[in-house]
């Protein structure tokens, strides 16, 4: 289990949850300017990209290990590593629930839900691209969400998840669905399958 978190970088995915709310929370309603491909351009927050963070560091994490004696061990490392993501993303809604209830707006609510989400995706891509590709294309999603992801009206696009509102069903829906796919996935797909000629 020791080598499994240094493996994995464990404390580096804690302090990405960790530093991803205190900077959320400190200048989340920040703005950045970012210019609409289509649409309108909606307000694009400091908090809608800094939430991909503990995503990034897990799937750091997730590369750093070696398939060959990975595919051999005994424990059921794949079972561990999905387990971490989902910890992660408990973590993240506990923080979210606890700091909205001591007073914080929605905003927690919005940093803890695009994190369950990137931490889905993450687990969705890397047993189907790998790590690398995978932390490109989910540090894609919030620049497309804010290029393209806003009605002429100014609302979001029903698919552009991490810019809805916290109370927003579609996101929460878009969310759980990710997390549950992402967990099917990373069970059934033991390997990327950019690396499984490793073992043949």
């Amino acid at each position: 289990m020791i080598w499994w978190c240094k493996a994995r970088a464990v404390p580096a995915v804690v302090a990405a949850l960790a530093g991803t709310f205190a900077v959320g929370l400190l200048i989340g309603d920040g703005e950045l300017p970012v210019p609409a491909l289509h649409g309108h351009a909606g307000h694009f927050l400091v908090g809608h990209i800094i939430t991909l963070l503990p995503a990034a560091f897990l799937l750091h994490g997730l590369g750093r290990g070696d398939l060959r004696t990975e595919a051999v061990a005994g424990r059921f490392l794949r079972g561990l590593d999905t387990a971490l993501a989902l910890a992660v993303a408990t973590a993240g809604a506990a923080l979210g629930l606890l700091t909205h209830a001591a007073g914080q707006d929605d905003l927690a609510l919005v940093l803890a839900r695009n994190i369950a989400g990137y931490l889905g995706s993450a687990l969705l891509l890397h047993p189907l691209i790998g790590h690398r590709p995978a932390a490109a294309a989910i540090a894609a999603v919030p620049l497309l969400c804010a290029a393209a992801g806003w009605h002429p009206d100014g609302r979001p696009q029903p698919w552009a998840w991490p810019l809805h509102p916290a109370a927003s069903p579609q996101a929460l829906t878009a969310v759980t669905l990710t997390l549950l796919a992402g967990t099917t996935c990373a069970l059934l797909r033991p390997r990327p399958l950019t690396d499984q000629n490793v073992l043949t």
